[in-house]
């Protein structure tokens, strides 16, 4: 079993990157960092298709946490004041907001600072592909 939780996230999107090399200096959460790409997902328990999709949270016991709610769980790992934030954005209806806010840039990351043409997220058919 894994001692420290796995954060999961696009290595080949800039700004991903980026946000994720950020988190790590700044917020110093306690968790293993790693691109989808260089992950055996199976053994993580998730889809590529899901990691694709968003960041992703996977606890030591297998529990997954996608999105918004994965950024709250780095947060909430994090030194200094960031568990506050990470609780906050756990309870309605701030839940509610950081998951449209998460989906608004998750699907316009190719727009953000950084961000390239590589950055979009896949088009539906290319998601209906395993």
């Amino acid at each position: 079993m894994r001692r420290q939780p796995v954060l999961v996230y696009d290595g080949d999107c800039a700004f991903c990157t980026s946000s994720v090399r950020f988190a790590e200096r700044r917020l110093r959460p306690h968790c293993a960092a790693t691109p989808w790409q260089f992950t055996d997902l199976e053994k993580l328990g998730i889809s590529r298709r899901r990691a694709e999709h968003e960041v992703l949270w996977v606890t030591p016991t297998g529990s997954v946490h996608g999105g918004a709610q994965a950024v709250a769980k780095l947060l909430l790992s994090a030194d200094r004041g960031w568990p506050v934030v990470g609780a906050l954005l756990t309870l309605p209806p701030v839940r509610w907001v950081a998951h449209g806010v998460y989906r608004l840039i998750a699907h316009n990351r190719h727009r953000m600072p950084g961000g390239t043409a590589a950055c979009a997220l896949p088009s539906s058919a290319a998601r209906k592909q395993p």
